[in-house]
């Protein structure tokens, strides 16, 4: 937390170490480079950005002209309007180094309402620049995009109706062809457990995941729906400079986060996996989806 130019610096030799002929698009976690934890709008002030002008923006910008992809990269972030605003937030760039999506979380966590605003709500839009990405069909070299960050995916507030299904119904009905899911999704599992067997996800956290698009599952595209959830991994410390917070169960205790990226195609009723990490690795997980998915789901279950 708070370590951005050391954390840009791991995103950076991550990249380098993954085998890619080409990326399409490329997506990070929430709060990517800041860290997510923070106790306190005290603590996150010194690294709250500008509006498409800090450095995650920054590093964003240089990634995509560089790799010549999309990227999309979450960031807490200071509105340059008067009064300012907080939001957690995701930018996305194209491969030319243009902002061409941003996105305010619209369903905050109680770590988010100790310094964001709710975003306007959730949006489907057109991105250029994903063509190429298999098992759409779009037009013209556009896709219709969802973006979402974590806690959007749950009930409002855990207050709604289980079966509201916000965000997902919000996707069926903009006709969404790909969902991008920047996340810091927490697990139940202890520091000590998610070292057990890291390459394997956390299936809990994943069986949850599909239940929440339940409504794509059921009138999505006949076409199919890709689904990206960019997830944090690791533990960050509910201590931050001198100040305490909540922590994961409201104690104090380390946050541990689920990691299990991975990338599900939902087409027809049915749920499958391109491909997905586990549940403490550390890496860029690289998916061609021009290519058959590798595991189907059942009722929540990898098969």
């Amino acid at each position: 937390m708070g370590k951005v130019k050391e954390n840009m610096q791991r995103a950076d030799e991550i990249i380098e170490a993954a085998r890619f002929s080409k990326l399409d698009l490329l997506v990070l976690p929430e709060m990517a480079f800041t860290g997510y934890n923070f106790p306190s709008l005290a603590a996150i002030t010194p690294y709250l950005e500008p509006t498409a002008s800090g450095p995650s923006t920054a590093w964003a910008i240089r990634t995509a002209r560089r790799l010549h992809c999309t990227v999309t990269v979450g960031y807490p972030e200071r509105t340059l309007t008067t009064p300012s605003r907080n939001y957690n937030a995701t930018i996305t760039i194209s491969p030319s180094g243009d902002v061409i999506a941003a996105y305010h979380k619209s369903f905050l966590y109680y770590t988010d309402e100790t310094w964001a605003s709710e975003g306007h709500g959730f949006f489907v839009k057109p991105l250029p620049g994903l063509d190429r990405l298999g098992g759409l069909a779009g037009t013209g070299g556009e896709k219709l995009v969802a973006h979402g960050i974590c806690m959007d995916i749950n009930p409002y507030r855990f207050e709604a109706p289980w079966d509201a299904y916000e965000f997902a119904q919000h996707c069926v009905r903009g006709g969404a062809e790909l969902v991008v899911l920047s996340m810091a999704w927490l697990t139940r599992l202890l520091p000590q457990e998610i070292t057990v067997q890291p390459s394997q996800p956390d299936t809990e956290t994943l069986s949850y995941w599909v239940q929440r698009f339940q409504p794509i599952i059921k009138g999505g595209r006949d076409e199919g729906v890709v689904v990206v959830c960019a997830n944090r991994s690791g533990v960050e410390g509910s201590e931050f400079n001198g100040e305490q917070g909540r922590g994961i169960d409201g104690l104090g205790n380390d946050v541990v986060y689920a990691g299990s990226s991975c990338v599900l195609f939902i087409q027809k009723g049915a749920v499958q996996v391109f491909d997905m990490l586990g549940k403490a690795e550390e890496k860029l997980l690289v998916v061609d989806t021009s290519q058959p998915p590798k595991f189907g789901l059942q009722q929540g279950n990898v098969g």
